[in-house]
């Protein structure tokens, strides 16, 4: 463990929403363990958790961030744009947690992906406009709509990168990765209908398009425990947080007892 505290960390935030309070919690443990990462790596809730991080917001400041931004508004719902939430309501939301709107003035190096819709490819941003860019990574569709950049339309960073080591990797000499898109096994009667069979499918074709590189971490952090929580469940968020804390304190905690675990 000290060996940890003295190499320059990066952090790899994965998406999964509302179950990314667990990235909260890893990071209060990573704080009471005088660890702090240089670099941060984000995708969807990963990159707003990660921005928020970068930002030098406290895990108090983080919470409240996710507590008091609504999901859904009677008034931000549109019938103009592809998506039941107009995702470009909730910029002035941001701008009060990121008011200079840039990355340049971040305290970390943040890298966060989205997703080009019309080209079909992903980007990563890491300099330049911060918000849109955190808009566009957590613009999980159908639910919200696109994010409009450079006249090119941008959703959320998981459809083609829910867990962005890349760029991350050869800027830090140890890499912690937090995986919130879990995939314990079901009981036959958790896939009863056609909107669970979709999710389930899902979430399992985004775990093994990023198995490899979650196994090239240094040190991953998955929380079996999140699968019970609903993406959108925002009363599962102190839960999530609980569950990300305990779990990588405990971590923490035998890595300091035998540093070769």
């Amino acid at each position: 463990m000290n060996d940890i505290q003295t190499k320059s960390i990066g952090l790899v935030l994965s998406g999964g929403g509302v179950r990314g309070m667990a990235h909260i919690g890893l990071i209060q443990a990573m704080n009471e363990f005088g660890l702090s990462a240089n670099v941060v790596g984000g995708s969807s809730v990963g990159a707003l958790v990660g921005a928020l991080y970068a930002n030098g917001n406290s895990v108090v400041e983080m919470m409240a961030f996710f507590k008091e931004t609504p999901l859904f508004r009677y008034n931000f719902l549109t019938i103009v744009k592809p998506g039941f939430i107009d995702t470009d309501r909730y910029f002035d939301v941001f701008k009060a947690y990121f008011p200079e709107d840039t990355f340049e003035v971040l305290q970390k190096k943040l890298h966060v992906v989205a997703t080009n819709l019309q080209k079909g490819d992903l980007e990563y941003f890491s300099e330049g406009e911060l918000i849109r860019p955190l808009l566009a990574s957590a613009a999980l569709p159908p639910v919200f709509s696109p994010v409009e950049m450079d006249g090119q339309l941008y959703a959320d960073g998981g459809i083609m990168n829910n867990f962005p080591l890349e760029p991350v990797m050869g800027k830090a000499d140890f890499i912690i990765g937090s995986n919130v898109s879990v995939v314990g096994e079901l009981n036959k009667n958790a896939l009863k209908n056609s909107l669970q069979l979709t999710g389930r499918v899902t979430g399992l074709m985004i775990y093994a398009i990023n198995r490899t590189k979650l196994n090239a971490c240094d040190l991953l952090m998955e929380f079996k425990e999140l699968e019970n929580i609903g993406v959108l469940d925002r009363k599962g968020l102190e839960k999530a947080y609980l569950v990300g804390y305990e779990n990588t304190a405990r971590r923490l905690e035998e890595l300091l007892k035998n540093p070769q675990l």
